[in-house]
């Protein structure tokens, strides 16, 4: 009996090494697992401060991405937030800090900048443009330039090649721009089909045809488009998501074939509790809703422009103002 209580034991020490030989050398994946709260080190990063993020900004944005996680939806160890009511100028040429970089599995939190759509005036008919500093205009309408809060995760990534600039004295350059294409759901479930994503804030202005037939991208006629080369970062865009060239560059190989979330905020719900609580003269905040202090200063009350409501005034407007014959780009002067 003794000598088989031995090898008993032997047999449940091998067992339990083997258990942990397997659990230690299996992958683990810390997207796995939804922590039941912020993580101390995280809070240090919630509140309303510049670099900061509201609270309800990254709850949503943590609930959006753990649940994509469990779905088998992406397996990124980051994700991303943007709180649109923040001011995209802080003033003496400084850019607000409103798009959120979140690595919980490495404890890593960068707060960077990040345009936010532009709007459109149609003269006489319907005024939705946002200024530079802060949005006071949203929606989901196609061709609107507006932002859309909501849900979304990234998806493909494309590289087009825009033209040439003059990148010193002596040389000329390629500007090819990267674009992430974003997925949505809800109300924006056709971010795909109004081109939304994120990509660089850099374009060409006053581009011409330049005569270069030993380019890879000349055209039949051995003409490329050549430009000034412009960084728009405190700028607008037309509704996508636009990062520094740096920070750009950085989104785009973290999501490289490795899908992750985005939550924008504010969703058409909270612009609407927003609106209706200052025009009855009551503080957001006092309502416990949130909308960042110095912008609603600025544009007073936000408003959301549902596609039901806009896409009929925009077709409108196109009928009654159609577009002008594309124009080809000019020749360029000059060497």
């Amino acid at each position: 009996m003794r000598s088989g209580s031995v090898l008993l034991n032997i047999v449940n020490i091998f067992s339990l090494f083997i258990i942990v030989i397997i659990s230690l050398s299996a992958p683990r994946s810390f997207a796995a697992e939804q922590p039941s709260g912020v993580p101390a080190w995280l809070k240090a990063y919630v509140g309303e401060g510049d670099g900061q993020i509201a609270p309800v900004v990254l709850q949503r944005a943590r609930a959006l991405y753990f649940q994509k996680v469990r779905e088998g939806a992406v397996k990124n160890p980051c994700y991303f937030a943007m709180d649109a009511t923040r001011p995209n100028d802080v003033g003496d040429g400084k850019l607000g800090r409103r798009f959120y970089i979140i690595c919980e599995s490495d404890r890593s939190f960068r707060a960077i900048s990040a345009g936010h759509g532009g709007g459109r005036d149609l003269k006489g008919i319907a005024d939705f443009a946002n200024g530079r500093q802060c949005a006071k205009n949203f929606g989901n309408a196609m061709d609107s330039r507006l932002t859309a809060g909501g849900a979304y995760v990234t998806a493909e990534t494309k590289t087009s090649f825009k033209g040439y600039y003059r990148a010193s004295a002596k040389n000329d350059a390629a500007f090819t721009r990267s674009f992430i294409q974003f997925d949505g759901e809800g109300e924006t479930a056709n971010a795909r089909q109004r081109e939304i994503g994120g990509h660089p804030a850099e374009l060409l202005r006053n581009v011409c045809l330049r005569k270069d037939p030993h380019s890879p991208y000349a055209d039949p006629g051995g003409y490329v488009p050549f430009g000034t080369l412009v960084d728009y970062a405190g700028g607008r865009s037309d509704g996508c998501t636009s990062w520094s060239p740096s920070d750009a560059g950085q989104i785009i190989s973290m999501t490289k074939d490795d899908p992750t979330t985005l939550y924008i905020y504010p969703e058409s719900h909270d612009i609407d509790a927003v609106a209706q609580a200052v025009q009855a003269g009551r503080s957001p905040s006092h309502a416990g809703l949130y909308w960042n202090a110095s912008c609603l200063r600025e544009i007073r009350a936000p408003k959301f422009w549902p596609k039901e409501t806009l896409e009929p005034i925009l077709a409108r407007y196109r009928k009654d103002h159609p577009a002008p014959p594309p124009r080809p780009a000019p020749i360029c002067k000059g060497p």
